[in-house]
């Protein structure tokens, strides 16, 4: 019994030294939080000592703006684009089988009548685009002339004029681009037909191009004309 009692008074010992030892580190932990207040409250008394007094901004109800994305550029397929064009426009193109050499150059698609082609050297197409591929490289004119073919086509256009020049500044006197030009436009799906343009127009150094129609490509022959013409 005695034993017993010897033993029990040890362990209340020991659960007093580790009570204790709980208080101070709970003690401890107080006086840090304490300290740390204090610090951040002497430290925003000198931030309001060195600004002067603060307010809160009053609540507008605006809402921010949310950044907008902006949409990714396809270079690489419209790179892609321009390889397949230069590639698909050939100047070995044999285009002489398919232009009517009457008294002005023409061409135009098969099963196409040729009063397509005679309004349009009358002008009654009015023209809504052109472009000049005056001092363009041969290069930079084939890619230049199939962007703008694929352009008007796309914006619903039909009747455009190509500048190819008469060719006076070129050596030996020569068009240089008119025959390349001949050789690209009859390649391209989008064309119908083309003249030469009338002398108001450029003459031998112009040709007027009657392009497909978006809606029904198809149909060639019913939109030969526009309907205001039948």
């Amino acid at each position: 019994m005695r034993h017993m009692k010897v033993h029990a008074f040890a362990d209340l010992k020991a659960l007093k030294r580790v009570m204790t030892e709980r208080a101070a580190v709970q003690a401890a932990t107080l006086e840090a939080a304490r300290a740390d207040r204090l610090k951040q409250e002497r430290e925003q008394r000198l931030f309001e000592l060195a600004v002067g007094p603060v307010r809160p901004i009053a609540r507008t109800g605006r809402i921010a703006p949310r950044p907008v994305a902006v949409e990714p550029q396809p270079v690489q397929r419209l790179r892609d684009e321009a390889s397949v064009m230069r590639e698909a426009l050939s100047d070995e193109f044999d285009v002489e089988t398919l232009l009517h050499t009457d008294d002005l150059l023409s061409y135009r698609l098969p099963g196409l009548g040729a009063d397509v082609v005679r309004k349009l050297r009358e002008g009654r197409w009015s023209i809504q685009r052109q472009i000049d591929l005056h001092g363009l490289r041969t290069d930079e004119a084939r890619e230049a002339l199939g962007q703008f073919v694929r352009e008007s086509h796309q914006l619903g256009l039909r009747c455009v004029r190509v500048v190819h020049g008469k060719g006076l500044g070129s050596p030996g006197r020569t068009p240089v681009l008119k025959g390349r030009v001949l050789r690209w436009l009859v390649q391209k799906s989008e064309v119908m037909a083309f003249v030469q343009a009338r002398p108001a127009e450029g003459g031998a150094g112009a040709l007027v191009v009657l392009l497909q129609p978006v809606q029904q490509p198809h149909r060639l022959l019913a939109h030969a004309a526009p309907p205001a013409l039948t």
